[in-house]
C-alpha cells in the first residue's frame, strides 16, 4: 500500500455546512406507527421475540439477539404489534425482518426499564448488549463486542463529526455533557483502561471549551483539537491523530488489523453518552437525534425521534419540501458517505444520523470527463490506496491486482470522488470493487 503522507493529513477540505448546530434539539411528536427492522447493526440480526397483536411498551424487547456479534432491539412507542414481517426490504436494498408498531400515543415505559447494577467488566458489557447499544456513528458495530478486548490502554472518543450538514454529536456534547462523562468514567474504571482522548474538529469550539472544562481536573481524560479535514473521524485516521500510532494493516492472527491491536478502542460520542444515560436510567436505546438539513426542507432542525419512525414523518415533522422546491433527492446519512433513499417509507435505524433533502438543482450529478491521470483521488485517499488503479483492475476483474491494491481497505468516504476534477464516480467504482473482490475471496475459500 502506498503511504504518500499521514493518514491523518490526507482527505479533502469538505465545507462543513454547519447551520443547525446552534440549534437544540427539539422532541419530535410520537408518529403513528414506527417500522423496527431486526437488523440495525453489524452481525447477526436480531430474531423476533413478539407476535401480531401482542401490546407492548416503550423499551420492551422486541427482538432479541442473534449471536455475540448482534445486538438487542425494544420497542421506541407503546402500542400495539401491527405485523411481523418476514421480508423487510431496508433502505440499501438488503432484506431482513422488521416489526411494525401502531402507537397508543401515551408512550407508556415498560417497567423492567431499570438502571443496571454494574460491578465488574463482564458485568458492564452485559448491561452495554442488554441496553442494544451500536456505533452510533454509522458502523453500527455492537458497542460490547468492541469493549471486549483486553489489550485496550486508550479508550478514543470521537466528536470529529466530520461530515457536512450533520451537527447531533455536536449537540450531545452541548445538551448532555454529564452523560458523555458518565459514560466515559464507567468503561475507564470498569474495563480498566487509563487513557482516554475526547477528539473534536476546531471548528466546534464551543464544544471543545465545554468538554475541556468539565474535563481539567479528571485525571487520564484529555480534549484532542482535531484539524478540520475530511474524514478526520474516520476510525483509523482517528486513532493516528489522537495517538499517532496506526492500526496494522495485517494483525498477527493473520486477520486484518483491528483498533485493539495498537492498544485503542473509539467510541462515538453519542454512543458512549447514551451509555452513560443507560446506567441512569435503564431505557435503552429507542430514540435518535437526526439533523435534517438541505436546501430543500423547509425547517431544518436536529429533532430527537423513535427509532422506527419513517422518513416521511420526520420531514413533516420539519415542514415539510419547502414551498416552491421540487424535491431531488433524499439521503440517509451525510452527503459524503450516506446513501440515496428510493423513496420515504423507509424508518430511521439506530445508526443514522441525518436526512439531506436536496432540490433537483442541488441533486443534478454532473456529467463525469475521462481521467486526466492527475492522481488527486490517490492524494486524497485517507487509506492509501490508488482508486485509478484499482479501477483498471476491477473493469478486467483481475483478482489479484484487486487484492495488490488493498481495495478491502476502502471506507467509502467518497474524498477521490469529491477530490476528482473530472467529476468521475470513483468511490462508488471502488466500492462495487471491494464487493466483487470479497465475494471472489469467499467463493474461492469455499472451494479450497
Amino acid at each position: 500500500m502506498l503511504k504518500f503522507m499521514k493518514r491523518s493529513a490526507k482527505g479533502v477540505r469538505a465545507p462543513h455546512e454547519k447551520a443547525t448546530a446552534g440549534m437544540e434539539t427539539v422532541r419530535m411528536a410520537v408518529p403513528e406507527e414506527v417500522v423496527i427492522p431486526m437488523s440495525m447493526h453489524i452481525g447477526a440480526p436480531a430474531r423476533p421475540v413478539v407476535q401480531k397483536g401482542d401490546q407492548v411498551m416503550a423499551g420492551t424487547r422486541i427482538g432479541e439477539a442473534g449471536g455475540f456479534v448482534s445486538a438487542n432491539i425494544y420497542a421506541s412507542v407503546s402500542g400495539t404489534v401491527k405485523e411481523v414481517i418476514d421480508s423487510f426490504r431496508m433502505v440499501n436494498g438488503t432484506v431482513c425482518q422488521a416489526v411494525s408498531i401502531v402507537s397508543d400515543g401515551k408512550q407508556r415505559l415498560d417497567p423492567s426499564c431499570k438502571p443496571p447494577a454494574v460491578s465488574d467488566k463482564k458485568g458492564l458489557l452485559e448491561a452495554i448488549a442488554a441496553c442494544g447499544l451500536v456505533g452510533l456513528g454509522g458502523a453500527g458495530f455492537p458497542a460490547h463486542v468492541k469493549l471486549a478486548a483486553d489489550t485496550i490502554d486508550t479508550l478514543i472518543i470521537n466528536g470529529a463529526e466530520c461530515e457536512p450538514y450533520l451537527s447531533t454529536d455536536t449537540r450531545e456534547m452541548l445538551e448532555c455533557s454529564e452523560t458523555i462523562l458518565s459514560g466515559i468514567s464507567a468503561v475507564m474504571k470498569f474495563c480498566g483502561i487509563g487513557r482516554c482522548i475526547i477528539g473534536i474538529e476546531k471548528n466546534k469550539p464551543e464544544c471543545i471549551r465545554l468538554l475541556s472544562s468539565l474535563t481539567e481536573q479528571i485525571q487520564g481524560v484529555s480534549v484532542r483539537p482535531l484539524p478540520m479535514r475530511y474524514p478526520q473521524g474516520a476510525e483509523k485516521t482517528l486513532i493516528e491523530t489522537c495517538t499517532g500510532r496506526e492500526v496494522p494493516q495485517t494483525a498477527a492472527s493473520g486477520k486484518a488489523g483491528i483498533p485493539a491491536d495498537c492498544g485503542c478502542v473509539v467510541m462515538n460520542v453519542t454512543s458512549v453518552s447514551t451509555l452513560g444515560k443507560y446506567l441512569k436510567t435503564g431505557i435503552p436505546l429507542i430514540s435518535k437525534r437526526l439533523t435534517v438539513e438541505g436546501d430543500a426542507v423547509a425547517k431544518p432542525q436536529n429533532i430527537e425521534v423513535p427509532i422506527g419512525t419513517l422518513y416521511r414523518d420526520v420531514i413533516a415533522a420539519c415542514g415539510g419540501v419547502k414551498e416552491g422546491v421540487q424535491l431531488g433527492k433524499v439521503i440517509f446519512g451525510g452527503p459524503m458517505m450516506g446513501g440515496a433513499a428510493p423513496g420515504l417509507d423507509y424508518p430511521v435505524l439506530k445508526q443514522n444520523n441525518g436526512l439531506i433533502l436536496l432540490s433537483r438543482k442541488a441533486a443534478a450529478v454532473p456529467e463525469p470527463g475521462p481521467c486526466i491521470r492527475c492522481g488527486r483521488c490517490i492524494t486524497a485517499c485517507p487509506m492509501g490506496l490508488e482508486p485509478v488503479l484499482i479501477a483498471e483492475a476491477f473493469e478486467q476483474k483481475d483478482f489479484e491486482a484487486l487484492e495488490k491494491r488493498n481495495v478491502d481497505l476502502c471506507v467509502s468516504c467518497g474524498s477521490c470522488t469529491y477530490a476528482c476534477p473530472a467529476k468521475r464516480l470513483i468511490s462508488q467504482n471502488t466500492t462495487l470493487a471491494k464487493g466483487w473482490y470479497l465475494k471472489t475471496k469467499k467463493e474461492r475459500a469455499g472451494k479450497s
